[in-house]
């Protein structure tokens, strides 16, 4: 990796807060109410719990993406700040208000209400030459929800190659279940493709793993895939690994677990880890998010994070 630049990632995606409410009486029903017996309003979007917990994994963060203008937009930002992620390439739009995430939260599984907003108004001419000058590495997430990126997501990748960056993508869930990517073409431009296991199927249309890498093996740099409670798979020019979980007994909810998965296996690969390193790692910190409500309060802070993992999961951070 180069050395010379401000940042070590830079992250291009969607911004939203999460209301989320965990120990609900029952499953929603139209024309009934149900009572839940916590709620938290915290920083959401896969993008922005990421460059949170990279950040305090000790990674220079910045980001570039697009809010309202609302008191979301400046606990948004002010979030970020905290965490040690540069805000300065996130813009404000007029036009839309910032989005938000409802998770109805059910122990190890979840439903998802979203309102994009401001997100779907993030275009490639956004994302500056000059941005992309500054950091080693683009990671983009949620790729589905981005109406405005999604068109030219291989364009934005070809231009962060030029500026000699690697790249990360975690295309999430689409929520139109039409999984339009052109694998072949996009591929070749991403270092290291993160998604699930249940949207990996999915996007190659493959009823497994090993069929749906065989699928797309050709123009794949470094496949990962999350895999919940049955720990994560790696593949890399021919080479399979499968990392098991870090179980934690004690799930207070899974929110942003896959993010910070992704978080933990990016810091190692942009430090130039090996790929069981940059695997191991990243289960580690997917787990310890599901210590602490929300995608970001497991990591407060690096300290509490090594203290974390060597109660709970009886592993020292090196």
């Amino acid at each position: 990796m180069a050395q010379n630049k401000t940042y070590d990632v830079l992250v291009a995606g969607e911004l939203n807060v999460d209301l989320i409410v965990n120990q609900l009486q029952g499953y929603p029903e139209v024309g009934k109410e149900i009572l839940a017996e916590r709620m938290t309003l915290t920083l959401g979007s896969s993008a922005a719990i990421f460059a949170c917990n990279l950040s305090i994994l000790g990674a220079k963060v910045a980001f570039a993406g697009k809010v309202g203008q609302d008191s979301f937009a400046g606990r948004i930002l002010a979030d970020l700040a905290e965490k040690g992620v540069d805000t300065s390439h996130i813009l404000s739009t007029s036009t839309a208000n910032t989005g938000i995430s409802i998770a109805l939260n059910y122990r190890e599984d979840r439903a998802m209400i979203t309102y994009p907003g401001a997100m779907e108004e993030l275009v490639i001419t956004d994302i500056t030459d000059e941005a992309l000058l500054q950091a080693n590495h683009l990671h983009v997430s949620s790729l589905f929800l981005q109406k405005g990126l999604k068109p030219d997501i291989v364009a934005l990748y070809k231009r962060a190659r030029e500026a000699g960056m690697t790249t990360s993508l975690d295309p999430q869930w689409d929520p139109a279940q039409s999984w339009e990517i052109d694998l072949p073409v996009l591929l070749p431009y991403v270092d290291v493709f993160l998604p699930n296991m249940e949207e990996f199927k999915r996007i190659t249309h493959q009823p497994d793993l090993r069929s749906g890498i065989e699928m797309v093996k050709e123009h794949a740099g470094i496949i990962v895939v999350k895999d919940g409670n049955k720990g994560a798979y790696a593949w890399k020019e021919g080479r399979l690994l499968h990392q098991p979980p870090f179980l934690n007994k004690q799930v207070v909810d899974c929110i942003g677990a896959g993010d910070s998965f992704d978080a933990g296996f990016i810091k190692k690969y942009t430090a130039g880890r090996s790929l069981e390193e940059c695997l191991e790692f990243a289960a580690l910190t997917g787990a310890l998010n599901t210590t602490a409500a929300g995608g970001t309060t497991a990591f407060s802070d690096y300290g509490t994070i090594r203290s974390v993992a060597q109660e709970t999961f009886s592993y020292a951070i090196r």
